[in-house]
């Protein structure tokens, strides 16, 4: 009875209620998925005794777009990219989340002024930040500083790893020549600033290996195939330290970008599913979360209680994109910038891939 009683007054004292229902959650399985696993659904459910079901999908947006469509909905909370949610939130295929109802950081900062900019939406809250970051091999360079050292060829030959696509590839290309991140997207909604990514691109062009999938660039490194490379952050982590691979990781002009969680339209434990991300989404919670993944927490708060890694040696502060010193020069992806040129960069961009 006594554990029963400081559980729920815990809960309560966050402004959560204990309530009894299963959690259906949808993420990206593998790494994200096992730290979500240790740092949420296993302390939740042991605080809680609700019993978290987590499911793995390519893309959680895809099945709970189709389930909220067909009237079938299982699934209570998704892990989505901000593109997807966006696109299903103005589709009406999520529910609309009272934010205010978010509890304070663990400093007092009120929610709204805690997050991260860019890691809260009408339809989803934040529960990590990740950033394609370069990623090169520590045994092969030295001195590489600065993002238009990925462009420099006579200081630092070898062949590039660049994800196949618009997205990312111009970012970088305009900040690598001297574009400030604050100005990359003003400069990139006009004729002249496109012309001036892709003459920056130009010129590694023949030198670039192009990579689509998460694991490719790190295993481009690893083969010797590439000796920088576009890499998400957490992919040159873990190889870095869990495989020792002599990689190094440039901070300079990173992208960040966010994993939401959202709950579908119809959702059948819709206020359960609510209680949990509040939860989840306190500043203890996603410092915690950075003892599994090298992932940043959303909450600026949270940083507070980053500590080591899951290996009990490794610090993580500094292994995190949300590190202060990264975040000067950091570009945080525009959802809505991608939303209104994608079609248009990309068709651009496949034919100056093609030529």
């Amino acid at each position: 009875m006594k554990t029963v009683l400081a559980v729920t007054v815990g809960l309560a004292a966050s402004g959560i209620s204990a309530q009894a229902e299963e959690i259906n959650v949808m993420s990206w399985g593998g790494a994200v998925a096992a730290a979500q696993m240790e740092a949420y659904h296993k302390p939740y459910m042991a605080e809680t005794g609700i019993k978290i079901n987590s499911i793995d999908a390519d893309n959680p947006a895809v099945p709970i777009k189709a389930q909220v469509e067909v009237g079938n909905v299982t699934v209570d909370i998704a892990d989505v990219e901000p593109s997807d949610l966006v696109r299903l939130c103005d589709e009406g295929l999520l529910e609309q989340l009272p934010i205010d109802e978010l509890p304070d950081g663990s400093d007092g900062t009120k929610a709204a002024d805690d997050f991260i900019e860019g890691g809260l939406y009408d339809c989803g809250v934040g529960i990590l930040v990740y950033s394609t970051v370069i990623g090169y091999r520590g045994d092969q360079l030295e001195g590489v500083t600065s993002a238009s050292d990925f462009f420099d060829l006579e200081k630092f030959p070898g062949k590039r790893g660049l994800r196949k696509g618009a997205k990312f590839s111009l970012e970088l290309a305009l900040m690598a020549d001297g574009v400030e991140p604050a100005d990359v997207y003003t400069v990139l909604a006009t004729p002249e600033g496109v012309d001036r990514a892709f003459a920056k691109l130009d010129t590694i062009k023949n030198d670039t290996v192009w990579w689509e999938a998460g694991a490719q660039p790190v295993q481009l490194l690893a083969d010797g195939e590439v000796v920088m490379t576009t890499a998400y952050n957490g992919r040159l982590f873990d190889a870095a330290i869990n495989e020792n691979k002599p990689f190094e990781i440039l901070w300079d002009n990173q992208i960040l970008d966010f994993n939401l969680y959202v709950i579908p339209k119809g959702a059948p434990n819709k206020d359960a599913a609510w209680t949990y991300i509040k939860w989840a989404t306190q500043s203890e919670r996603q410092a915690e979360l950075t003892r599994y993944i090298s992932y940043g927490p959303v909450r600026k708060s949270g940083s507070a209680g980053v500590g080591l890694y899951k290996d009990d040696k490794t610090e993580m502060a500094t292994y995190l994109p949300t590190y202060p010193e990264y975040l000067d020069d950091a570009l945080t992806s525009d959802v809505e910038f991608w939303a209104n040129y994608d079609t248009e960069l990309s068709e651009r961009f496949n034919t100056w891939l093609a030529n």
